[in-house]
């Protein structure tokens, strides 16, 4: 087919309509995968957990931030692809390469200790979401730790990314679960499209949470790396762009859905929740025994898929920032530290997990909290990076594109400032 095409190309002829669409179909599905996988794990243990608080204790009152945290994801992951594509790097080895090892070393360091966070709360993910159904956190967590371990370990790139976006698929559970809570519809759109703001310290720290879950720093290191191991090409990338583009709606739909569904259930009841595991069995009374299993049900898909892909960015990217081999389909010992810092991650992870009467939904708003106050700078380096004309030519990013990541920088370097001096406040007075 291709050599249909280039033939066409040079005698001047078009493609014929039907094949260009076929073809263009082949391309999509060869390219897919990278961004459809890093939107979706970013509704992860710490994100349901998030999206759950968020609608039982504000109601419908933040849905509204999600129309413009989902523009500001695709223009943000976007980027990353594009510079994926146009340069073959991982933007930790950009940074290395533009910015220094020092810069370098304090971006990983404070990405590591938020990521580990973040792992940590999908293992306690997977051990409510089953305890839920009988099964203790001591057989839980060490079987999914060794299951994600051995997917990684000894998988190939194509079998990992094909069993990531299968997970991928479960999320629709979501959206079952919150049409069978039965919110009021009118009311959810209303909130959706009409902005509110409460200038207290709960409210910001939450919209900070939601936007910090939603955008997380690691999803932009996962995502390029990912591209540049999928090896895409320059004349590819409108399909990976589509790639893109869909994960990121998908996402922000399931979000929609889970703090719609809280919203109806939990909040109209008066109840108070501390976690995702709390949402699902509050689920059951208010709105059936099915919603809340399927909730329950994310929950365990979302845990378990976020724990396999949260260790996995995180190696990729500082192996990347200090030089060292990275890669799922590198042998071990072509990549030992690598593998060596996947391993540690979930061992560690999930260790902590069965530490008795550890506040573990503390770590998890936190990490979620963490996420939201480090991508600025991230954001900062990205667009540094993706301006630089002798890095990114004529890919570059054109004004509109400036707007919305610079504009979505400023709010979130805003809304943290906020909130670290609404913290100060509290405790001088």
């Amino acid at each position: 087919m291709e050599a249909e095409v280039s033939r066409g190309v040079a005698t001047g002829e078009k493609p014929a309509p039907r094949r260009t669409i076929w073809r263009n179909i082949a391309v999509f599905l060869a390219v897919m995968g990278p961004g459809i996988i890093t939107a979706n794990v970013d509704n992860d243990a710490g994100g349901i957990t998030t999206y759950s608080l968020a609608g039982a204790q504000y109601g419908n009152k933040l849905l509204w931030t999600l129309i413009p945290i989902t523009l500001a994801l695709v223009v943000v992951q976007e980027i990353c692809a594009r510079m994926g594509v146009v340069t073959g790097k991982g933007l930790a080895d950009l940074i290395r390469e533009n910015y220094g090892v020092k810069v370098t070393f304090w971006v990983m360091v404070s990405l590591l200790i938020a990521d580990i966070g973040n792992t940590i709360a999908e293992f306690s993910g997977v051990a409510a979401s089953l305890e839920i159904f009988g099964v203790p956190a001591w057989v839980s967590v060490p079987i999914a730790a060794a299951a994600v371990w051995l997917l990684v370990v000894k998988g190939t790139y194509r079998v990992v990314e094909k069993i990531f976006l299968v997970a991928s698929a479960f999320y629709v559970a979501y959206v079952i679960s919150g049409v069978l809570a039965h919110p009021p519809w009118g009311e959810v759109l209303r909130a959706t499209v009409t902005p509110t703001f409460e200038a207290n310290p709960g409210y910001v720290a939450m919209l900070i949470g939601v936007v910090g879950t939603t955008i997380a720093p690691w999803m932009q290191f996962y995502l390029q790396s990912a591209v540049v191991e999928k090896g895409v090409k320059v004349d590819q990338y409108p399909h990976s762009r589509l790639d893109v583009i869909v994960g990121c709606i998908v996402t922000d739909v399931v979000a929609f859905f889970i703090i719609a569904a809280c919203s109806a259930t939990i909040h109209k009841a008066g109840i108070r929740i501390e976690t995702a595991k709390d949402a699902a069995l509050a689920l059951r009374p208010l709105a059936g025994h099915y919603a809340a299993a399927l909730f329950a049900f994310g929950l365990f898909n979302a845990s378990l898929f976020a724990a396999s892909i949260l260790p996995l960015a995180t190696s990729y990217y500082v192996c990347e920032g200090f030089g060292w081999e990275s890669g799922v389909d590198k042998k071990y010992g072509e990549a030992k530290q690598f593998y060596w810092l996947y391993s540690g991650i979930i061992a560690l992870g999930g260790l902590v997990v069965l530490v008795p009467r550890l506040p573990l939904i503390s770590i998890m708003l936190v990490s979620q909290i963490v996420n939201g106050i480090l991508l600025p700078f991230i954001l900062v380096f990205m667009l540094l990076l993706v301006n630089k004309e002798k890095l990114m030519g004529r890919w570059r990013n054109g004004p509109v594109f400036n707007a919305i990541a610079w504009g979505t920088t400023v709010v979130m370097i805003a809304l943290t400032l906020y909130l670290v001096v609404a913290g100060v406040r509290d405790l001088v007075g």
